[in-house]
């Protein structure tokens, strides 16, 4: 039987290798980009529950400050041991426990009644947020070839302002129910945390 070009040359035909690349990008970057506006919507449902907190908590803007600055401080110091973490373990597994855990972390912040509670909340959901960033950049280095790493990075960020979009109006939306007389903004953390767990799950 006459063997495939392949087989003689020990290298894939550049079409064949076009259509692996594409076939690689629609399929893991459709659901990365979920994942990520899953993320941005995490990390910013503060802001949009801080009147409805302020309301109903009391809280200032010093609290609401602290808050925000708390999450980027264990964030950005476990940036580092987190892509150490990924490198070491496996980059689809670190993805999926720290979107289990954040989602987690998000739900139980409509749980807060204290300053103290708010701050222990967004200092361990920039923890486990940490290792999502390094855990996507080394998949993205495990599925795509250096050229199109570039690319495919973009596309994964421009997440970003997607989730700045949409997040505005759904957020709006869910402020303005209190379901079961509970306030919209805790209904908030709750409803933003539970896809990131199915997600993660997923993953």
């Amino acid at each position: 039987m006459r063997r495939s070009f392949a087989h003689r040359t020990g290298r894939i035909p550049a079409p064949s290798a076009d259509h692996a690349r594409h076939y690689i990008a629609l399929r893991l970057l459709p659901f990365l980009f979920v994942l990520y506006i899953t993320n941005y919507l995490d990390r910013t449902s503060v802001a949009y529950a801080a009147i409805g907190m302020a309301r109903d908590l009391g809280f200032n803007d010093r609290v609401f400050g602290m808050g925000i600055g708390i999450f980027f401080v264990s964030y950005v110091a476990l940036q580092i041991p987190g892509a150490l973490v990924v490198e070491r373990w496996s980059a689809r597994g670190m993805i999926s426990a720290t979107m289990i855990v954040w989602g987690s972390l998000t739900a139980l912040t409509a749980l807060v009644h204290t300053p103290g509670q708010l701050y222990l909340a967004r200092f361990l959901l920039g923890a486990a947020e940490a290792g999502f960033f390094p855990g996507v950049i080394v998949y993205l280095s495990h599925w795509f070839i250096q050229e199109d790493r570039a690319k495919a990075t973009s596309n994964f960020m421009a997440a970003i302002p997607l989730s700045l979009i949409i997040g505005s109006p759904v957020a709006g939306w869910i402020l303005g129910h209190n379901w079961f007389m509970i306030q919209g903004w805790r209904w908030l953390f709750f409803l933003e945390g539970v896809p990131a767990i199915l997600l993660g799950t997923a993953a």
